[in-house]
């Protein structure tokens, strides 16, 4: 285990979801009025928005914000904890990276994230360099999708992103340059024990992260703790490639 924790600067306030909409909004109750939060998700959002479901939010310092509060958590019907602010999972991987916690990556001093990279025009989410070694390219995705058949079952993504496809053609060019290439899956769903690719969603996907693993392409994912107080990493689960497109 890691105790890399990203703290809630505040304490998070507790309400029961309404209905989220327009991707980036989402109405709760919170002591007996509705209130609108800022939702940081741009995802489908599966599993993840159930109205009736308890929510945890924080509130922004800045006030030209138009809507100050944020939903971060929210917890399903089983009791599962699940981190819906999706720039969170590169904040847990950015200290973790600074602190040396995950043993395949603290060969590098230097952590550059949002450098430009690839044919594409990307920006890869860390850029990782040590004299000696390869430039390490690391690219982090957010899993909250668990699937309803198979218990513990994590996938990405949630519905078909040609976007994430982008990134992994971008890895695999990497590979083929030389550099050293990871894509890390931080599972922020605590109902989540190994992750796959989505195949059954987006099979395109499904196909690349095969052929980028065959190529070298480092796969692996990760596990956050997660309470209203904070988050943590504590653990690497396993990470399957996809053997068939039904969930």
């Amino acid at each position: 285990m890691i105790g890399v924790i990203v703290e809630f600067t505040a304490e998070l306030l507790e309400g029961r979801l309404v209905k989220r909409y327009k991707r980036f909004l989402a109405d709760v109750l919170y002591q007996g009025a509705e209130l609108t939060l800022h939702c940081p998700n741009t995802g489908k959002m599966t599993g993840c928005a159930e109205p009736g479901w308890r929510v945890y939010f924080s509130i922004a310092d800045n006030p030209k914000r138009k809507y100050p509060h944020t939903w971060e958590l929210v917890e399903n019907a089983q009791g599962e904890l699940i981190c819906v602010n999706t720039q969170r999972a590169n904040q847990l991987v950015a200290q973790a990276l600074a602190d040396k916690k995950i043993d395949t990556l603290a060969g590098y001093q230097q952590i550059i994230p949002e450098a430009r990279y690839g044919q594409e025009n990307s920006r890869i989410d860390f850029l990782l360099r040590q004299a000696g070694l390869p430039d390490c390219y690391l690219e982090v995705k957010s899993v909250t999708l668990c699937s309803e058949h198979t218990s513990g079952l994590g996938y990405f993504p949630d519905t078909q992103s040609v976007r994430a496809q982008k990134h992994v053609r971008e890895l695999i060019d990497c590979v083929q340059q030389g550099h050293r290439a990871v894509l890390l899956f931080c599972v922020l769903h605590t109902g989540i024990h190994y992750v796959r690719p989505a195949a059954h969603l987006d099979a395109e996907y499904a196909a690349l992260v095969t052929q980028a693993h065959a190529m070298g392409v480092e796969c692996i994912a990760w596990r956050a703790k997660i309470s209203p107080h904070g988050m943590q990493l504590v653990e690497e689960l396993e990470f399957q490639l996809s053997e068939a497109v039904n969930p």
